[in-house]
């Protein structure tokens, strides 16, 4: 149902105020029913996915939209020049893509809310010298053209004259990452949720130093005289503030990255290349309702996807299950591969339909991950815990955070199933989410490029065909 008072209430005061009344710009989103928001392509903003188009900007765009009752049209592009000339022409209402505000932005527009904090860093490849201060640096820093890293290096060169530097029209900032790995680019400045990102794909980046940090990341509006959509957006923020909504999407898209581990990192990406092709089809087979490559992170997490792996415990195989569940699942030899992942994966969907159907994807798919590893019976009692603090226990954010109390006697004393090491259920979640955003980055690249080489080969073929046979010489 569209929340249209409380706006109007706004739009009248708003007008009244005016010396010359005019159709504001929160008046023109209702009336044709559509709220339009420019939207910068990336990992951190917006990419469209296994599902379709996601992203933190989108989903915080969407809330938005649904407050004011209105449809949300995105305008997606990999350059913001392009949006902000949407922008100042009046095309789209707002540009969202983790933007910092900086000088220049904050005079030629005006900004939302803050509703993030990032730092600047400068990065460069792991076994390469580290410079530890902008006096170290011994080549060309390159970022993309017009960015806020651009705006940055040039304050920092007012006081280092010698800095070299330069601007590329034509990278963005993923590809600039991905030049710095090649070493085809020395260093770059990037944002520290972007590296957090990449690092996942690119475990070879490394951060030198931090440029600049806590810097407030916004939305950019025109700058006018109109404080309609202004207004709606203080309040929507302060909304998304008290009520948990901005944390629970900030930690549904960033909360698993924050941890990296470079060794481990980069072995999983070399069992992707060597060990996983091997295992595929059976996890493509078993993987029912889920996505094959959620069965595989997880699989991963539990055994490396060793066949023969065993736990001090006892649990052993791929999917590491337990003697009782091995057979409760159907599976006769916990080390034969196929076996161990079809019997995972039952336990797997098992435990999803355990968790009440009122919790949403993807909380509940951590919420049976969680039950997979410390069991059932240990989040159900976090659940519970939750609730008794007035937390949501059907959130997995809220829940996360008292599940490591279940180590301490003072709490577990209280619980229907006792001690658990609940911490680890925590940090197991987050390592899963982390291999499944990696395989689903590798994997979706390499489908990329057999398209691209199926093509090249139709191309190959229908130009030999077309080909017709040169007529004897003399001849028309």
């Amino acid at each position: 149902m569209r929340r249209s008072g409380y706006w109007l209430l706004v739009l009248i005061w708003l007008t009244g105020c005016s010396p010359e009344p005019q159709q504001s710009q929160l008046f023109s989103i209702y009336q044709r029913d559509t709220l339009k928001v420019g939207v910068l392509h990336g990992p951190t903003s917006y990419y469209v996915g296994v599902d379709g188009p996601t992203g933190f900007e989108l989903e915080l765009s969407q809330a938005l939209a649904d407050k004011l009752g209105v449809k949300l049209e995105l305008y997606p592009s990999y350059h913001l020049d392009e949006l902000l000339q949407k922008l100042e022409t009046g095309q789209v209402d707002y540009i969202a893509g983790g933007l910092t505000l900086t000088e220049i932005r904050k005079g030629k527009y005006r900004a939302s809310p803050a509703y993030r904090w990032i730092n600047e860093v400068l990065v460069f490849k792991q076994g390469n010298a580290w410079p530890r201060s902008v006096d170290d640096l011994t080549d060309t820093i390159v970022v993309v053209k017009d960015s806020s890293h651009a705006e940055t290096l040039q304050q920092l060169e007012q006081d280092h004259p010698t800095l070299k530097w330069q601007q590329d029209p034509t990278l963005d900032a993923e590809e600039i990452l991905q030049q710095v790995v090649d070493g085809n680019i020395a260093y770059t400045v990037t944002d520290s949720n972007q590296l957090a990102l990449n690092r996942r794909f690119y475990p070879n980046l490394s951060i030198a130093f931090t440029v600049r940090d806590n810097l407030p990341v916004s939305w950019l509006l025109a700058d006018n005289q109109d404080d309609s959509l202004y207004a709606v957006l203080i309040e929507f923020f302060g909304a998304m503030y008290q009520g948990g909504e901005l944390i629970a999407l900030e930690d549904r898209y960033f909360g698993h990255v924050q941890q990296f581990d470079y060794v481990d990192t980069l072995s999983y990406i070399e069992a992707i290349e060597q060990t996983l092709p091997a295992l595929k089809p059976w996890f493509e087979q078993y993987a029912g309702e889920l996505d094959w490559r959620l069965l595989a992170a997880l699989s991963y997490q539990e055994s490396h996807w060793d066949a023969k792996a065993k736990s001090p415990t006892g649990v052993r195989g791929l999917m590491m299950l337990t003697l009782p569940t091995a057979q409760q699942m159907g599976v006769t030899s916990r080390l034969d591969a196929q076996q161990s992942i079809r019997g995972g994966s039952r336990y797997l969907h098992r435990l999803v339909t355990r968790i009440p159907e009122r919790i949403p994807m993807p909380d509940r798919l951590w919420f049976a991950l969680a039950s997979y590893n410390v069991g059932w019976g240990h989040v159900e009692d976090a659940r519970i815990l939750t609730q008794r603090d007035g937390a949501d226990p059907d959130k997995w954010l809220d829940v996360k955070q008292r599940l490591p109390l279940l180590r301490q006697k003072n709490v577990y004393q209280t619980t229907k199933y006792g001690y658990a090491r609940g911490d680890e259920a925590v940090t197991y979640v987050d390592n899963i989410r982390r291999y499944y955003d990696t395989l689903l980055w590798v994997d979706e690249r390499q489908q990329a490029e057999q398209r691209l080489e199926e093509q090249k080969q139709r191309l190959t073929e229908q130009s030999s065909t077309e080909i017709l046979p040169q007529p004897p010489a003399g001849q028309d």
